[in-house]
């Protein structure tokens, strides 16, 4: 676990520099398939318990790019989530992004509405905005 945690600082970190030098790469690499799954593991409870999303519902996140994945987060009857990847049909929500712009929100180093031209929301805009507020899981 320490080594996936140091893998996943060391990747992200280099991103933050990336950015600020201008200098986009990296963002396939298997860095980012470690960072995929950690940030991955947080979705539930920021759409469960932070968000507050319903129970008996369901969120689907759809990220485009050099590190693709369809997840869907499911709200039991009890409000514990649970990360899939199956899709729902008729989720209370869908979120769409790329790859770069999900890192970036996800680690804090971008708000959603600075992004929202990269954000595709359908469904519930009150829940899809809650769970975007509370979307960084990592310290800055």
């Amino acid at each position: 676990m320490a080594y996936r945690t140091r893998a996943f600082d060391v990747w992200v970190h280099e991103q933050d520099l990336r950015a600020a030098l201008g200098v986009p790469g990296n963002l396939d690499s298997p860095g980012a398939q470690v960072a995929r799954d950690v940030l991955l593991e947080a979705l539930p409870e920021v759409v469960a318990k932070d968000a507050g999303a319903p129970a008996s519902s369901a969120v689907v996140l759809d990220v485009t790019g050099p590190v693709e994945f369809l997840r869907t987060v499911r709200v039991d009857a009890e409000g514990r989530g649970s990360i899939d990847g199956a899709p729902s049909l008729g989720p209370a929500v869908t979120l769409a992004t790329d790859w770069e712009t999900y890192v970036r929100l996800a680690c804090g180093r971008v708000r959603a509405a600075d992004a929202a031209d990269r954000i595709k929301v359908e469904g519930d805009e009150r829940l899809a905005r809650a769970i975007l507020d509370n979307f960084a899981v990592t310290p800055r």
